[in-house]
């Protein structure tokens, strides 16, 4: 909405008035409400405002979907909205930006798979999974090589031997976050099965409760945000891996403010 408001700004005299007004509401700062993040656009609104943009069938349900994707209210909703504009932009052969970062992201699985992978050359599916701590099928590791290999996040060096083509990647935007949160929670499950299925002289797992206030508060997330970036700074020096592990950093409040 916002980028067609802005070309007919860019082509003619168009104001946030006129587009409410051709969308049929009384407000003439509704819509900009809807994209300054202020107010949402209700389903009753999606066909209002598709007809004042003059989409076509498939925009019209793609709109529709995109609406439903920022108004979800849960990551469930979430994404069975993005899967839908996934399906509408394949049948019109266009492409939703980010959508394979997002199934990258969806599983924890492929990023265990990215770095074991090229430490195993030669070695099949069914091999890599039986290294996995985790209860992983031979499926699985077959379908997130062939993705990693689809985003590049692989490259092919010979029969079932793989290189990383990055040593660090990172994402972001809304879609990629819905999936990162999918993946935190897949990781955070693995490192309760860690608890009493990975021996104490192989793990680190520990935690700490104290009260804090807001200037407190800052200072232990930047002290946990630079612990990140130093331990992927370590492991980016690192030479002649030989195992894969998983760092999750949490920090969340246990209460509400007194």
């Amino acid at each position: 909405m916002l980028d067609y408001f802005d070309w007919r700004k860019r082509t003619s005299v168009f104001s946030w008035r006129e587009f409410s007004k051709q969308a049929g509401f009384a407000s003439p700062s509704y819509l900009k409400l809807v994209c300054d993040g202020k107010s949402s656009l209700s389903r009753v609104g999606v066909p209002q405002v598709a007809a004042a943009m003059e989409l076509c069938d498939y925009e019209c349900e793609y709109f529709k979907y995109m609406v439903d994707f920022t108004n979800a209210t849960d990551d469930v909703k979430k994404k069975e909205a993005f899967r839908k504009m996934e399906e509408i932009a394949k049948e019109q052969h266009a492409r939703v930006l980010n959508a394979d970062a997002f199934d990258y992201y969806e599983s924890a699985v492929n990023s265990i798979v990215r770095e074991l992978a090229p430490l195993m050359p030669g070695a099949l599916p069914g091999d890599l999974a039986k290294k996995i701590k985790h209860e992983f099928t031979a499926q699985e590791i077959r379908d997130s090589i062939k993705l990693l290999v689809k985003l590049k996040l692989l490259m092919t060096k010979g029969e079932n031997a793989y290189e990383q083509t990055d040593k660090v990647i990172a994402g972001s935007c809304e879609s990629l976050a819905l999936a990162l949160r999918s993946m935190n929670r897949q990781m955070i499950d693995l490192a309760r099965e860690a608890i009493d299925k990975i021996d104490p002289s192989e793990r680190n797992i520990s935690g700490v409760t104290v009260g804090v206030n807001a200037d407190a508060l800052k200072r232990i997330t930047d002290v946990v945000n630079d612990c990140r970036k130093q331990v992927v700074a370590i492991a980016g020096e690192c030479d002649n891996i030989d195992q894969v592990y998983r760092l999750n950093l949490q920090l969340f409040p246990l209460t509400e403010k007194v």
